[in-house]
């Protein structure tokens, strides 16, 4: 329920200058306003001169970051940035958690919860919190999307958290292609954002009604400015600057083939394709008899289909490989949530392919008589597996 924004605004304050603070983000604008910076972190530091709390904001081209004493010096500091118009600030203290988005009516709409501690398993190792972006975040209100749904984007969401280094800084490009109703392109914003990231995100989808129910989403929730999305398929759809970060949940068929193949085009440095049903593969099995002794591995129809699952897959990290990029094919979230339960992510390290590298690919896919798509629209630099 919306609330008054001095009000809201006022608990900010408290807990800002709180001193169980463990960090704080503003982002976004209001309708109608501008901040005079793209966004703000805050966060608890110890220097020899003692405790201070760290102000990093960003005009959208370069940082800025300065240390205040706690008291009179940080209550001026947090007063001017309480009076930029954000539209979305994410407070966290060992205590609780408040997040609060401006609505278009200038009111708050505030979520508060407690901070969820780490729980001590049998084995005295500490349980992480459930989820990494709670479920209950005001951008789910707007964005909509079902328990499973979220649960899926949260899973993605701790993968990608698992392949970006920590100190990660400096603007950030990212693309989703194939994003649909955008539920991870806005969950992966919000989590980004969240890290103190600038970031800058485009959505990608075939459909046109898409694209415009999205960009009001964005606008909606303050975020057009970073947040922006473009009708077109996977293989040709405009993305400019190329992005850094390529994401691709549940892409169908051959759609991850060419989600991999703009990757490594605009040699994206991170790489993570949730990759959906796998036909192509499956189709050329069926039309060639299996290699010595694996025939008892495609004759059964269902075999067959999980076979070509796993070929796919394991093609798709070869290929990867000999084009410049560490990868590997990961569970991201139990199969109970959805089948389609396996992430391929990669890294770029700009290396050229080893001659053993080349070799198992070649070797596995003459074997089999097959030729995957990913190789096909790579087909430009096939001297890399001559």
């Amino acid at each position: 329920m919306p609330e008054p924004l001095d009000a809201a605004l006022t608990e900010v304050r408290a807990l800002l200058l709180d001193p169980a603070l463990t960090r704080a983000v503003a982002a976004g604008r209001r309708r109608g306003h501008r901040p005079s910076m793209v966004r703000a972190e805050l966060r608890p530091v110890t220097l020899k001169a003692g405790p201070r709390i760290q102000i990093a904001t960003s005009d959208g081209a370069r940082p800025y970051t300065r240390n205040v004493a706690p008291g009179a010096e940080a209550a001026v500091a947090v007063d001017e940035l309480l009076a930029e118009p954000f539209g979305n600030w994410h407070v966290e203290t060992a205590d609780a958690t408040l997040q609060l988005r401006v609505t278009k009516s200038g009111e708050a709409q505030v979520h508060r919860a407690a901070t969820t501690r780490a729980a001590a398993t049998p084995g005295g190792n500490d349980r992480a919190k459930e989820y990494l972006l709670d479920p209950g975040d005001p951008i789910f209100t707007e964005i909509g999307g079902s328990a499973a749904k979220r649960r899926q984007v949260d899973a993605f969401l701790r993968a990608l958290a698992a392949t970006l280094p920590d100190d990660l800084t400096g603007p950030l490009r990212v693309v989703d292609l194939g994003c649909g109703n955008a539920y991870l392109t806005f969950a992966a914003y919000r989590y980004l954002t969240g890290r103190g990231l600038d970031v800058h995100l485009i959505g990608v989808d075939v459909r046109e009604d898409q694209r415009q129910r999205n960009t009001e989403l964005a606008q909606r929730l303050g975020w057009a400015d970073q947040v922006s999305f473009v009708t077109g398929t996977i293989a040709d759809a405009v993305v400019d600057p190329a992005p850094d970060l390529v994401l691709a949940l549940h892409a169908c068929d051959t759609a991850t083939d060419e989600a991999l193949a703009r990757a490594v085009r605009w040699e994206a440095r991170w790489v993570l394709a949730a990759p959906c049903c796998h036909h192509d593969l499956a189709k050329q099995l069926r039309a060639h008899p299996a290699p010595s002794p694996y025939e008892l591995l495609t004759r059964q129809g269902i075999l067959r289909e999980r076979f070509a699952d796993v070929l796919t897959d394991a093609l798709r990290a070869g290929l990867l490989r000999v084009h410049g990029y560490r990868a590997e094919v990961v569970e991201f979230v139990d199969s109970q949530h959805t089948p389609r339960n396996l992430l391929i992510r990669a890294r770029r390290t700009g290396g050229g392919p080893t001659e053993p590298q080349r070799a198992e690919y070649r070797e596995l896919v003459d074997q089999w008589q097959v030729t995957p798509r990913l190789e096909t629209l790579l087909s430009a630099d096939d001297e890399k597996l001559a």
